[in-house]
């Protein structure tokens, strides 16, 4: 059986703090990756294309892990992603896998407010 959290940690790292999209999708994404995002066609390479320029071009840009989730085949990642001169964003992408890859991926933003109703942090 495939340590999913493992790899999945390794692919957060690569991807979201390193910011090497290639790189972790060639480690983790299966070709017959489905894509749920309706801004992105499925297939690796599309989201490769797609997410490169928010992540490998943009330097300044960050992505700041705040928890991550892996249940059998489902996995999660709570991220804060900075980007400058724009509001932060609070971001779940939720993966599943099949046979030790990652297969189909979906995910959730919401813009971090500068007032909120409440005094609960989003992180």
């Amino acid at each position: 059986m495939t340590d999913n959290r493992a790899a999945f940690e390794k692919f957060v790292d690569v991807f979201y703090t390193k910011k090497r999209v290639r790189e972790a999708f060639d480690f983790l994404v299966a070709e017959s990756y489905v894509q749920h995002n309706p801004n992105i066609p499925d297939g690796p390479e599309a989201a490769i294309t797609a997410l490169t320029p928010k992540f490998d071009g943009s330097p300044d840009a960050r992505f700041d892990i705040q928890r991550i989730l892996v249940d059998g085949d489902l996995a999660m990642v709570h991220v804060r992603a900075s980007h400058p001169g724009r509001p932060d964003a609070a971001v779940a992408d939720i993966y599943r896998f099949a046979n030790g890859r990652i297969v189909e991926h979906w995910d959730v933003l919401q813009p971090v407010p500068a007032d909120a109703v409440h005094g609960h942090p989003m992180f």
